[in-house]
């Protein structure tokens, strides 16, 4: 076997029985082992049982093709750490919903991606098990919070792989490592037993090398949960269906004008990204520039409601019940501080306290609850805007890739490159990331379609039509053969 095999690909060699599903697991539980202390993409690997019996059939779409879910994803029986010192020992007691239907379609899940500290990060530094690297560059950071995640899928050590998204954490670092990464409307996937950052934002989002491959993977995983109310009644889709190569006649792309004017976009991924507008051109799409006048809300708003939850969600993290507890304590309230301060990292200390400030009855009214009056404005621009246009497409990263250590420098700076991503997380609307371009340092440039609710098999038509007009996808980082 070779790496950086596609699902498909992978597939179509296990249907043919030019290789087995033993030793296709066997084969990439070799390379997850053997990039371990390279790329630090893992927390834990998994040792699978019984790969002498596992057998091909029609109906289990994912036996023999391994992968692996970011570590705030419960796994049966399996330590759930969410990268912090404070679930560094805890143990999940059962599956995440998300986690039941992989499995149930043959998926052999072969470890616990690292991420940023309960999502909270969008390079990887802020985990307590160290940072994960970029495969096209070590000293460059693979984008966070599911940085794991992505960098195993970029590195070849496994063909798929899930994340979790908030703000972005899917679709920057699939940009950051030339993957692709949905965000999907809110409710498609189930939130059961993944521990959650942002309740109203967050979303599992799979990270694929081709946008089949996600495509597949989303068809599995999507669905209403009775286990969770958030999940949509939305009945089960093939997205695979629809990827023909070809765009729908008279589709309709707006350009979002801010990811052409702006200063803070990098001239390469720009350039990038015209060529994506060009290439769209070509294969006949219709191209209008637009503006949605409250985009420059997203970030402020996001900043607000995102710690605001965060700070609700964390506070069961106490010692009482879950996960570390300080044994010193004599008294409740030195159980609590001692434990969280100890349990805690830096970023996510920074992000509760800000959220119980935003909360607080003084502040209340001036913070969140105008963040949600924006929220709704911004909602409404997308509404407005797919009045006229089909998809909207925009950088998915204003920059490159950027080195380990500049966003624990200048957190705030950093922030600032989920500018593009974090609208679609506040209104709930589908976005995909895929490659573009690179850069003339060889990193991958990104972009992404942004559609209204419930588009996601129109975005992965459309996506589908520019990546096999394109060679992008069948690029690869050097030193992991």
């Amino acid at each position: 076997m070779k790496p950086f095999l596609t699902i498909k690909e992978l597939k179509e060699k296990l249907n043919k029985k030019e290789i087995n599903p033993s030793e296709s697991i066997s084969f990439y539980l070799n390379r997850l082992k053997k990039y371990k202390d390279k790329l630090n993409a893992t927390i834990d690997i998994f040792e699978p049982n019984n790969l002498e019996n596992i057998n091909i059939d029609n109906k289990h779409l994912l036996v023999g093709i391994p992968g692996i879910l970011k570590s705030n994803i419960s796994q049966k029986d399996k330590k759930i750490t969410c990268g912090s010192n404070i679930l560094k020992n805890y143990t999940s007691p059962y599956d995440a919903t998300v986690t039941e239907k992989l499995k149930n379609s043959g998926a052999q899940i072969l470890a616990t991606a690292n991420m940023d500290e309960f999502a909270m990060g969008n390079s990887g530094e802020f985990s307590a098990f160290g940072m994960s690297k970029n495969p096209w560059n070590l000293d460059l950071v693979p984008g966070g919070s599911s940085s794991g995640s992505a960098a195993a899928v970029c590195a070849g050590l496994v063909p798929w792989a899930l994340g979790s998204e908030t703000g972005g954490s899917v679709r920057q670092p699939a940009a950051f490592c030339g993957l692709v990464g949905l965000y999907p409307t809110y409710g498609t996937f189930s939130r059961y037993g993944v521990i959650a950052f942002a309740s109203s934002n967050d979303q599992v989002g799979p990270l694929t090398k081709t946008v089949y491959d996600n495509a597949l993977i989303s068809s599995i995983i999507m669905g209403q949960d009775p286990k969770d109310s958030t999940t949509l009644a939305r009945k089960p889709e093939d997205f695979t269906q629809n990827l023909t190569g070809k765009l729908p006649k008279n589709l309709k792309i707006g350009v979002i004008k801010d990811s052409l004017n702006s200063k803070s976009v990098d001239s390469q991924v720009l350039s990038g990204f015209e060529n994506a507008i060009n290439q769209l051109e070509k294969l006949g799409a219709k191209i209008e520039y637009v503006t949605l006048p409250n985009l420059k809300y997203g970030i402020s708003v996001y900043f607000i409601i995102t710690r605001a939850e965060a700070a609700s969600n964390l506070a069961r993290f106490d010692g009482t019940l879950y996960g570390s507890r300080d044994k010193s304590a004599q008294e409740l309230k030195d159980l609590y501080l001692n434990t969280r301060g100890a349990g805690f990292g830096i970023e996510v200390k920074r992000r509760i306290l800000t959220g119980n400030y935003v909360l607080s009855a003084d502040h209340k009214n001036t913070f969140y609850n105008k963040a949600d009056i924006a929220r709704s404005l911004l909602r409404q621009d997308f509404e407005n805007i797919f009045n006229s246009v089909d998809l909207l497409i925009s950088p998915t990263v204003p920059t490159l890739p950027f080195k380990i250590g500049q966003e624990s420098a200048d957190p705030f700076k950093t922030q600032m490159a989920d500018y593009f991503t974090v609208p679609t997380n506040i209104t709930g609307n589908p976005a995909l990331s895929l490659p573009c371009g690179f850069s003339k340092e060889n990193l991958p440039i990104g972009f992404q379609f942004i559609g209204p609710r419930l588009s996601e098999s129109l975005i992965y038509q459309v996506a589908y039509a520019f990546e096999q007009s394109t060679d992008y996808h069948t690029k690869n980082p050097a030193g992991f053969e």
